[in-house]
């Protein structure tokens, strides 16, 4: 009765009184774990995450999609999108979230300040200046600190890293990995490219959950994907029809008055 069991970490089905005694049970129990361990990941994996893993503005709460549409603040480590810039940043010369002075905003004692204290954002960020300087090494060790500190977009750029073998071997197991990862916490691009890749192995079923999930955060490209899957029978005209509606209205969720007129003045 005091004996505590301990499960296997990677299937939970099963508890062993020991580590021999899991080491024993191995060979008939390595297939089955396998199996399950492969449910459990991709029940998490085509989860629908609630938002793109860039979040709401933290001024307007409206939902950010893209990189486009909003501008980096290093003294706060924030996304605030161009509508609140353009209605707050060059009235007050400020930062719109820390009120930051602007001559600080971008200064390297308040990037270093947050990198010491290891704020994912600004490591990933310093290692986005050393992939321009192509020293990949440098771009590695940040982003992989960053990921380890639950960074999304720093997963999508480790993917490309051992997509392209710069620095590390080109390795698809780990490139796939960290697109996992980042389309899990939210990125629809890093999810496109999952689609993309099931596309190309002929895995429609797969590569159909990827698109519907990165449409329906708002993702332009997916959509047009899944016209062309339509085409060729894999989406059903009532699955596409609602995907087209989620789509919409997630874009629709981003647009304001404010972000109209920025889109205006900076096209």
């Amino acid at each position: 009765d005091d004996i505590k069991l301990m499960k296997c970490a990677d299937c939970d089905l099963v508890r062993y009184c020991s580590d021999k005694c899991q080491q024993d049970h191995r060979p008939q129990h390595e297939r089955a774990c396998k199996e399950r361990s492969a449910e459990l990941r991709d029940e998490v994996l085509f989860r629908q995450p609630d938002s793109t893993h860039l979040g709401d503005c933290p001024i307007c709460f409206l939902p950010l999609l893209d990189r486009d549409q909003c501008s980096v603040f290093r003294c706060c480590s924030k996304l605030i999108c161009n509508g609140c810039v353009h209605a707050t940043f060059f009235q007050i010369q400020m930062c719109p979230f820390c009120r930051c002075p602007i001559s600080e905003v971008g200064s390297k004692k308040n990037e270093m300040r947050r990198i010491a204290a290891n704020d994912p954002f600004a490591l990933r960020e310093m290692g986005k200046k050393y992939d321009i300087k192509e020293d990949y090494e440098g771009a590695f060790e940040y982003w992989t600190k960053a990921a380890e500190f639950g960074d999304v977009e720093a997963h999508d750029l480790l993917s490309t890293l051992y997509r392209k073998g710069q620095y590390v071997e080109k390795d698809e197991e780990k490139e796939r990995y960290h697109l996992e990862e980042a389309a899990i916490g939210g990125h629809p691009v890093a999810r496109y490219f999952l689609a993309i890749n099931e596309i190309v192995n002929k895995k429609y079923e797969r590569a159909v959950k990827h698109l519907i999930i990165a449409a329906k955060l708002g993702h332009d490209e997916s959509i047009k994907s899944l016209m062309e899957v339509y085409k060729i029978g894999q989406i059903s005209k009532e699955e596409l029809a609602a995907t087209l509606r989620a789509h919409q209205a997630a874009v629709d969720a981003t647009k304001s008055p404010q972000r109209e007129e920025a889109d205006k003045l900076f096209p």
